[in-house]
């Protein structure tokens, strides 16, 4: 197993109106180490003055977003106060838009579900209906999580891709009929009154592994997302990397199979046209493991079709292994592909049709990926299941808000005029 090397501490700058930098810089060093720093440990680690450190401890603690825990030491010297966070100093809500089913957590500051909630995504093609659910189950989860509002820092939506970034809105999904630049993140913010942040689901997922995931979230990794579509979220020396557009992950068109179905984009054998569960839910109908034919096909009946395949798999139907497994290996080329440009620790899976593959996928992909590393010879690329768990995509909605609120950015220090 490749050895975890802990996530590299951010540094601080004592440069004047770095105010802010340098409090979000403290409270990510304290957040990464659960048993919490000593002002002493923190100015060795990020770099800063100790006048800083016990300027900006004091900020954090009038704010309740840490807490002083105690005691300790050995050896000569007096023992050290140790700070750590508070996890009931902060609050956000995150929501996972599936075109079958639609997510909701509270999440607390260290990452921990303080409630949480699940609907199947409303069928129909008005996306306004669908915004409209979504906003009255948010409104209830926060009541029934006993969660003072003031202390909730916004709402992180997670939605299938593609989406626009800085517009906020979703760009025609796959089986979200009529979803074609919806204004999601400014519609959910009017009808909550929260803050809003809406994010791809796989990046969100990365976001969650990096928060809440322990060791399989530090480093460079990538998240491998399996939903009704399979997508990558990226994070390279603990840093999220969302592109241009922020639709950085979309892998659908990597060829896997030279000589495999026809694809949308012209091509044959490509992920989207080989191996998504759409895609093997028909050959299981044609397979005869299913009963067909195949219509209209909405989030929610692909979900049971899908979890019927894998349940068939599991009972020991060689059809429906065959398909499971030939489809590990095509993901497991695509795995192959983004790993060897972007040369990562490891390779994490999850997503909410991981759960039903995990058994047989884990079982073959890790050796598949490291005949396919061109890095074998050097270092090992580790494949492992989510650290979060199921509701990775709420709780990487929830994190967004955390990670845009808590976390060191490089626009924190730019300066005013």
């Amino acid at each position: 197993m490749t050895e975890i090397r802990q996530p590299s501490p951010r540094r601080g700058t004592n440069l004047p109106r770095m105010g802010d930098f340098n409090l979000t810089v403290i409270l990510d060093a304290i957040r990464r180490s659960p048993a919490g720093l000593s002002r002493v440990e923190l100015a060795q680690i990020v770099g800063l003055s100790p006048q800083t450190i016990s300027n900006i401890s004091r900020r954090l603690l009038d704010q309740d977003l840490i807490y002083e825990a105690g005691k300790e030491g050995t050896g000569p010297g007096k023992p050290r106060t140790m700070l750590r966070l508070n996890s009931s100093g902060m609050y956000a809500v995150g929501v996972h838009l599936d075109p079958a089913v639609t997510t909701f957590v509270v999440l607390d500051l260290v990452g921990a579900v303080v409630k949480h909630s699940r609907i199947k995504t409303p069928a129909g093609t008005d996306p306004g209906a669908v915004i409209d659910t979504i906003a009255a189950e948010i409104r209830q989860l926060i009541s029934d999580s006993g969660v003072d509002p003031a202390r909730i820092a916004g709402l992180g939506i997670a939605s299938p891709g593609p989406i626009d970034l800085e517009e906020g809105t979703v760009v025609d999904p796959p089986l979200l009929v009529g979803w074609d630049r919806v204004p999601l993140r400014d519609a959910l913010a009017a009808a909550t009154g929260l803050t809003t942040i809406v994010d791809k689901d796989v990046t969100s997922a990365a976001v969650a592994e990096t928060w809440a995931g322990g060791p399989s979230g530090a480093g460079s990794f990538v998240f491998m997302y399996m939903g009704t579509g399979i997508g990558c979220g990226i994070v390279l020396n603990d840093e999220v990397v969302r592109g241009t557009s922020g639709n950085a992950g979309e892998i659908g068109h990597i060829i896997v199979d030279p000589d495999g179905a026809p694809c949308d984009c012209g091509m044959r054998g490509c992920v989207k046209s080989s191996c998504i569960p759409q895609v093997l839910v028909t050959r299981a109908v044609e397979a005869g493991v299913l009963d067909g034919p195949v219509g209209a096909v909405t989030g929610p009946a692909l979900q049971d079709s899908f979890a019927a395949l894998c349940a068939a798999a599991g009972a020991g139907d060689q059809r429906a292994q065959d398909i499971i497994d030939n489809s590990a290996v095509l993901v497991a080329r695509a795995v192959s592909a983004v790993t060897n440009a972007l040369d990562v620790d490891r390779v994490v899976f999850g997503g909410p049709f991981w759960t039903c593959l995990s058994e047989r996928y884990l079982e073959r992909i890790p050796d598949l990926v490291r005949e396919g590393s061109a890095t074998r010879k050097i270092h090992e690329i580790e494949v492992v299941g989510t650290g979060v768990g199921e509701d990775v995509g709420a709780i990487g909605a929830a994190c967004l808000v955390l990670e845009h609120t808590l976390a060191p950015r490089s626009q924190r220090l730019l300066l005013e005029g």
